[in-house]
């Protein structure tokens, strides 16, 4: 993207300027402008060394490792117009790939964007949608460092994060052992209470707001790597389901406790929730247990679970029924 950040914005947008009113790169300069809004811009000191601008950004590998994560989201699947903001889904497009990052226990270091978007898109929309990017990520400590933009008949947001592991080892799927406690960093069960609230017709409250904008705990994916976590990821497509990933991967059962989940939700969230959702996109975690003692109080992650010998997933010593979750593509 090789342009400056020119005029217009705000009073443009309102007017319910669409993109074919203002071209491609009015488009971009406007979206330059609303990134820099947050007041984050690229920081050496934070691993970005030429950001948007050029044809392309220089992002440093402090020990010679990226972390890097893809999501898509695609309108109408992932996300509807009518019950989130383009903030809204600009906050959930980053943080589905910041929690990525956190599960690796590394730190993230950049965002690239790309948009893929109808000509009657309203600008607004896309402003807001550049804000929600821009503020998650600042959240996270990093920020956008540039993207694409093309013509499409369907709204389609890719998000694409990087990270830096510090001189530490990636934390994989792979590596749990039995006699590991599981933890779970986060809230769990809200977002998937939220979507079916607004599936009934419900508009507000906190469940509603948790599915429109997620709030990972990243900064515990480092501080679990640096405990000793064994294994980790971020539940996105369910607890059942994504316990069994990080089972499978490390070859080990795994026992996990419904009493001890039922403590990360609240009023409205169901069992169902709390087992089949996982747009909160919290970390589960495979620890010794001697590792315990360091976690502390507070937002400290809760054991959920334990690491036993065997294979799958059971909850209370059971097999639960169906494997709950999403899956894009489910066998026929």
């Amino acid at each position: 993207m090789d342009v400056k950040v020119g005029g217009g914005g705000p009073a443009e947008a309102a007017s319910g300027a669409r993109l074919a009113d203002i071209g491609e790169f009015g488009l971009i300069d406007r979206v330059l402008l609303a990134l820099t809004e947050t007041g984050v811009l690229p920081d050496p000191a934070h691993g970005v060394l030429v950001g948007p601008g050029d044809d392309a950004a220089v992002v440093s590998a402090p020990d010679g490792r990226v972390v890097v994560s893809t999501d898509v989201l695609v309108e109408g699947r992932h996300f509807r117009r009518d019950w989130s903001s383009g903030y809204d889904v600009g906050v959930r497009a980053a943080a589905a790939n910041l929690a990525d990052i956190a599960a690796m226990g590394a730190h993230p270091t950049a965002l690239t964007v790309g948009l893929a978007a109808p000509a009657d898109l309203p600008v607004a929309w896309i402003l807001e949608l550049a804000r929600g990017l821009a503020a998650e990520a600042a959240a996270a400590g990093t920020v956008v460092v540039g993207g694409d933009m093309v013509r499409s008949d369907t709204l389609v947001i890719s998000v694409t994060a990087l990270g830096r592991l510090d001189g530490r080892n990636p934390v994989l799927r792979s590596g749990a052992r039995p006699g590991d406690v599981v933890v779970l960093a986060g809230r769990l069960g809200w977002a998937a209470a939220g979507l079916r609230l607004l599936t009934e017709g419900t508009a507000e409250g906190p469940l509603v707001e948790a599915h429109r904008r997620p709030r990972p705990p990243y900064g515990w994916g480092p501080r679990l790597a640096a405990l000793g976590a064994t294994a980790m990821l971020d539940v996105s497509d369910g607890l059942l389901q994504d316990a069994g990933h990080l089972a499978a991967a490390s070859r080990v059962a795994i026992d996990l406790r419904l009493e001890a989940l039922r403590t990360l939700g609240g009023p409205g969230i169901t069992d169902v929730d709390l087992l089949g959702g996982g747009d909160d996109h919290p970390l589960l975690a495979t620890l010794p247990e001697s590792a315990l003692l360091d976690l502390g109080a507070g937002d400290a992650p809760v054991v959920v679970g334990l690491v036993r010998q065997g294979r799958g997933v059971t909850v209370d010593g059971h097999q639960p029924e169906g494997s709950g979750g999403h899956d894009h593509f489910p066998a026929a």
